[in-house]
């Protein structure tokens, strides 16, 4: 009853997020959230010391990054766990402190400045570039409420589709070229073996996030003052 009552708003925005996934209105979402893999990969190479030669995301929720060097192990480990943080990270700050339009015009500025570096195909430089302005023009214009909720919904979709991707590209159908099978070629295991330990890293990361990291209560209050 106190989880009914402290976060029925996110319970609700969950079950309308669920309700519309097939739909043609989530797949903006998706598309962000497969952004966020990718540049969780360029990250990693980047921060371990490689170097990032494009990144690509595509209309039907592919992506891939072009790199030479860095840690491998890391690299590969990031995109689907880096997403994901992104996402509980995202989620929490909006739940837990008052600074969602500087927070949603930082995620502007980074979308755009790793467009701008990396990205060179058509689809992905517009969907970079229209994103990053979109969010310096919610940041800018938009309230307070508008950008929480709006970090909310990404926070929220990101926690739903990185284990549901886990499970379809490592396990459903490990089969396919995902990081979990360069994971399992590179450094032994299987495919379905280091797609498993990742769906249970995540869940476990969602399940702290859900008991510790948004508090007793995260409803917006939108009473007119």
């Amino acid at each position: 009853m106190a989880l009914l009552k402290g976060h029925w708003q996110l319970l609700l925005l969950t079950a309308i997020v669920f309700a519309l996934w097939r739909t043609p209105a989530v797949v903006p979402l998706k598309i962000l959230i497969v952004f966020f893999h990718e540049a969780s990969h360029a990250i990693a190479t980047f921060v371990t010391g490689g170097k990032v030669l494009s990144l690509s995301i595509s209309a039907n929720q592919g992506g891939e990054v072009w790199s030479q060097g860095g840690n491998r192990f890391i690299t590969l480990t990031a995109g689907y766990l880096g997403s994901l943080l992104i996402g509980v990270g995202l989620l929490i700050a909006a739940t837990r402190t008052e600074a969602d339009r500087a927070i949603m015009a930082g995620c502007g500025v980074v979308t755009l400045v790793i467009t701008g570096l990396y990205v060179r195909d058509l689809f992905a430089l517009g969907f970079g570039i229209g994103t990053g302005v979109a969010m310096l023009l919610a940041a800018r214009f938009l309230g307070h409420k508008a950008n929480d909720m709006a970090l909310r919904v990404i926070g929220l979709a990101s926690m739903i589709y990185v284990p549901y991707d886990i499970f379809s590209d490592t396990i459903a159908r490990s089969n396919l070229r995902s990081d979990a099978h360069m994971l399992a070629e590179e450094f032994g295991g299987t495919t379905v073996m280091w797609g498993g330990l990742w769906l249970i890293l995540s869940l476990v990361v969602i399940g702290w996030c859900l008991r510790y990291g948004l508090g007793r209560s995260s409803n917006l209050d939108f009473k007119l003052r």
